[in-house]
Order: structure tokens, then C-alpha cells, then sequence
């Protein structure tokens, strides 16, 4: 156990890279993917079983039953993209695009993998299913419109700042009419709060915009219309939130349901505007900074 602390930080280093790599070279990674033989593009994703068993391993946690978990459900949403790109080129969604959104929204709303990881690392797990969506909807089902791409622009901070500005009346005006926010002062160190910032980009807000946004907003434009697409991507993104700020999770929490909910049209107009992730990562990582502090 002496060494979890090191082991937990070089496993986040490790699940950081296939995130990096098609963040930051998006074409590259999937032309890559493309290139390799039929049978290494499908068995690859099976070494995202790795983070699992250093960390589990380091920590005398290991099981074989969530050994064979991590090991094949990466390699079976590799399998099943490989069929839906097949079946619907057109990229307008098919059964097994929304199977395996569905198995991944679950999972992490519900929690059902949470107990597979030590208290307090439960951030890894579900940065280890990211990677294996990056892999399986770009490197595979090679989507298109994500706007995954972390190579920063002046528009994204422009455009994620603003949506931030507009989205402040409306969740301080409602917060306070259904007494669901209490602001309070609280100012924290420079350090730590650039460290809670970026805790909250990387383990919260990107995996909840890439889901919500360039995943299920993405599909469904495709399928709806954009406005019909803003509206539901929305209404599941609060409704994601049913059980936040309820560690009992004995009630369904309307309050934060409709103030994530009217949060959720924000960020996906920041990312429809140029089909940007980043933009609706920016706002959504200040509103959930600011809330964290002073609410």
C-alpha cells in the first residue's frame, strides 16, 4: 500500500494518453487506427485492462471478475462500431451506437464499476472508459462533427466564456427562487484552486461534454434536427444529475435535474457553435469551479 499513491498518479499518466493523442491529433490517430490489420484494431483496446490491474494489483483489490470486465468490454464497443460503421455510413446513429452509450451512461451515472476501484479513484475509471469511446467512436466508428480537438483557439475561450455569462442570471435567479443554492464566501489559494480547476476539466468536464455533446447531441442532430437535439441532449444531461448532491441517493433531486438541465443548453449551444468540444468544456469546467466555491 506504500506505493498507491505513486502507482494511482503513473495509472492517471497512462489513461492521459490515448485521451492526449486523439485530442491533440485527432486525424493522425484515426488515420493510424485505419492503417492497422482488422484483428490488432479490434484486440488493442483489450490493453486498457492494464490501468486496471496496476492500480487494483498495487492495492490488493484485484478480482477477476472486473479483470475480464475491462478487458472485454473495450474490445466488444470496438466490435460493435466496426459493425455500425458498416451498417449506417451515413452516421446517422444505429442500435449499437445507442447500446453502447447507454452501457457507458449507466455505468457511470449508476456507478456500477465504482466498487472495481479504491475510494477516491473512482475519476480513473471512468477516464479508462473514455478512452476506450475515443477509441471506438473516432478511431473506429470514425464519427465525424465531434469537435474533439484540444488544440486551443481564441473561439473557444470567446465562446465558452460567454455562454458562461449568459447561463449566470438564469442559474442564479432560479437557484435562489427554489432555495436549492446558498452563495457563500470562499476564497482559496491560488494553487488550489488551479488544481480544482483543472481536477474538474479533466475528470469531469471533458467525459460529460464528449457524452452529452459530441456523442449523444451529435447523433441526434442527425437524426431530430439541432434544436430538437439541444433540447433532449439537455433534458438526459439533467437528468444524469438526479442523484448528485444526494450521497444517499434516496430522492430524486428535481433541483439540480432542472438547473443541470437548463446548464446543458448552454454548453451544447458553446459546442454547436463551431462544433468545438473544448468551448463547452470551458464553460461547463467554470460553472462547476464557481459552484464548488461559492455556492
Amino acid at each position: 500500500m506504500t506505493n498507491a499513491p505513486a502507482t494511482a498518479v503513473a495509472v492517471l499518466v497512462v489513461e492521459l494518453i490515448p485521451a492526449g493523442a486523439f485530442g491533440f491529433a485527432p486525424e493522425g490517430m484515426a488515420q493510424a487506427v485505419d492503417q492497422w490489420p482488422r484483428y490488432v484494431r479490434l484486440m488493442v483496446p483489450a490493453l486498457l485492462v492494464m490501468p486496471y490491474v496496476a492500480l487494483a494489483a498495487a492495492q490488493h483489490i484485484l478480482r477477476w471478475e472486473w479483470f475480464a470486465l475491462y478487458l472485454g468490454l473495450p474490445v466488444a464497443m470496438a466490435w460493435l462500431l466496426e459493425q455500425a460503421a458498416v451498417a449506417d455510413p451515413e452516421q446517422r446513429g444505429n442500435w449499437r451506437d445507442a447500446l453502447i452509450l447507454l452501457v457507458l451512461g449507466l455505468s457511470v451515472d449508476l456507478r456500477w464499476f465504482d466498487s472495481a476501484w479504491p475510494a477516491g479513484q473512482r475519476g480513473l475509471g471512468n477516464l479508462l472508459l473514455v478512452d476506450a469511446g475515443l477509441y471506438g467512436f473516432l478511431g473506429i466508428r470514425r464519427l465525424t462533427g465531434t469537435g474533439f480537438d484540444f488544440r486551443l483557439k481564441w473561439i473557444d475561450w470567446k465562446t465558452g466564456l460567454r455562454e458562461l455569462l449568459f447561463f449566470a442570471p438564469a442559474v442564479l435567479v432560479l437557484g435562489w427562487v427554489s432555495g436549492f443554492i446558498h452563495p457563500h464566501a470562499n476564497l482559496p489559494g491560488v494553487g488550489k484552486a488551479a488544481l480544482r480547476w483543472a481536477g474538474i476539466f479533466v475528470f469531469v468536464a471533458v467525459p460529460e461534454e464528449l457524452f452529452f455533446r459530441a456523442w449523444v447531441q451529435n447523433f441526434l442532430e442527425r437524426r431530430v434536427g439541432r434544436w430538437a437535439a439541444l433540447i433532449i441532449a439537455s433534458a438526459l444531461f439533467g437528468l444524469s444529475h438526479f442523484n448528485k448532491r444526494n450521497p444517499a441517493g434516496q430522492h430524486f433531486n428535481w433541483q439540480y435535474v432542472l438547473l443541470a438541465t437548463i446548464a446543458g443548453i448552454f454548453y451544447g449551444r458553446a459546442w454547436r457553435e463551431n462544433r468545438r468540444l473544448p468551448a463547452s468544456t470551458i464553460t461547463h469546467t467554470w460553472v462547476d469551479w464557481l459552484w464548488s466555491y461559492w455556492f
